[in-house]
């Protein structure tokens, strides 16, 4: 009887104590759980050597730590992402099918504060050296664009993400001294991932001394919004080095543009230019119309030739101010500027570029009598110097 009684007191002990710890672990210490989204840099979901989810509230990414990009970064709910100067986020992925999972997002509302410097820029790049082993930089915003009759559209990457409204102001943050390498992957051949993409970013946002190294598709392409962008280099990509449509109407400051030779990855159509307003209604509102002072572009290439050095069509509106084309290398482009288009030429174009050898003749202009381009504003002669070389002396390439 003693024996059954203390065997009783110390099953009670045993229940009691367990109670006890099974009260602490839930009360005292609780056990966060993964759920995709991250709310800090505390949030369980949070893993520099493995950075991928939502981000829904404000974090930030220091110079300090190596960060590996395994899967899509989007910054939704008005978060903010801020980047510190010096930072480098490598992406990687296990195997070629996973590449497109890896690109960052900032949708409507949410920010990027990515101040990089000269000294100390901020590199997104991946450990597969080359073009097209991650997505790019997606940033949305709330400006206007001209698809669906100026409402929302979503873009033909990055899982549904909106853009798109009437807010042609909107602040989408910060972008300065910052480098893309390797961009460019790619779902299929009608949906694709740039460096940059700009989806309807207003001009309340700062952008200036970005750069895209060895991209597969375009290195920079907005669709529509009226976010100006000052001095923006683009070295070796597949496709075309500037793209723009569906109401882009910014400005863009110092663009520099190059194809070195041996570099030799091709779309069908690689252009220093490719330039569209919409092009199921060349007419649409707001009209793509950007306005660049300075611009040069450079094709030193002797086995890949541009397709165009500039392609100006579907009712684009555009203004270029001191441009330089260069054809150093022996392929060249097939076309100087090509205002035609099966889908409608360009509008109105106002053009002041030096090239050598090119003169007016070789604008292609060659659609019926109705839909002729007035090039009477378009001005090819010597004397222009195109963009400033030496605003990117902080990349760390000779040009």
């Amino acid at each position: 009887m003693k024996n059954l009684k203390t065997f009783l007191s110390m099953a009670a002990i045993a229940v009691i104590l367990a109670s006890c710890s099974s009260d602490d672990d839930n009360s005292d210490n609780p056990i966060e759980e993964k759920d995709g989204k991250i709310t800090s840099t505390t949030d369980p979901d949070y893993d520099p050597a493995n950075l991928q989810g939502e981000v829904v509230g404000d974090i930030t990414l220091a110079a300090n730590t190596a960060y590996t990009l395994t899967g899509s970064l989007k910054v939704t709910e008005n978060a903010t992402l801020t980047i510190e100067a010096g930072t480098t986020i490598t992406a990687h992925a296990e195997s070629e099918a996973d590449r497109t999972k890896l690109y960052i997002t900032i949708a409507p509302g949410s920010k990027i504060m990515a101040n990089g410097t000269a000294t100390a820029p901020i590199t997104i790049t991946s450990d597969d050296k080359e073009a097209g082993a991650w997505g790019g930089l997606l940033i949305a915003g709330n400006a206007r664009q001209n698809k669906n009759d100026g409402g929302t559209a979503v873009a033909e990457v990055g899982d549904g993400l909106t853009y798109g409204g009437d807010n042609d102001e909107d602040n989408s943050g910060v972008i300065k001294y910052m480098i893309l390498e390797y961009t460019g992957s790619a779902i299929n051949s009608e949906s694709e991932f740039n460096g940059f993409t700009f989806y309807a970013v207003g001009n309340g946002t700062t952008v200036e001394n970005i750069a895209v190294m060895s991209g597969s598709d375009d290195a920079f392409e907005f669709f529509g919004g009226t976010v100006n962008v000052k001095n923006a280099l683009g070295v070796n990509v597949k496709d075309d080095i500037f793209d723009w449509t569906d109401g882009w109407r910014g400005t863009a400051t110092n663009f520099y543009g190059l194809r070195e030779d041996g570099f030799d990855l091709q779309s069908e159509d690689p252009r220093g230019i490719e330039a569209d307003s919409n092009e199921n209604d060349n007419a649409a509102e707001p009209r793509s119309n950007p306005t660049f002072n300075g611009l040069t572009i450079v094709n030193k290439s002797n086995s890949i030739a541009f397709t165009d050095a500039i392609k100006l069509r579907r009712g684009t509106d555009v203004t270029i101010t001191n441009a330089l084309v260069l054809l150093p290398g022996t392929a060249g482009a097939e076309d100087f500027i090509d205002l035609t288009d099966g889908k409608g030429p360009a509008n109105m174009v106002s053009i002041n570029v030096t090239s050598e050898g090119m003169t007016i003749d070789d604008v292609k202009n060659e659609q019926d009598a109705e839909t002729l381009v007035d090039i009477s504003n378009i001005t090819v002669g010597a004397g222009n110097t195109g963009a400033d070389a030496s605003a990117f002396d902080w990349v760390g390439i000779t040009l």
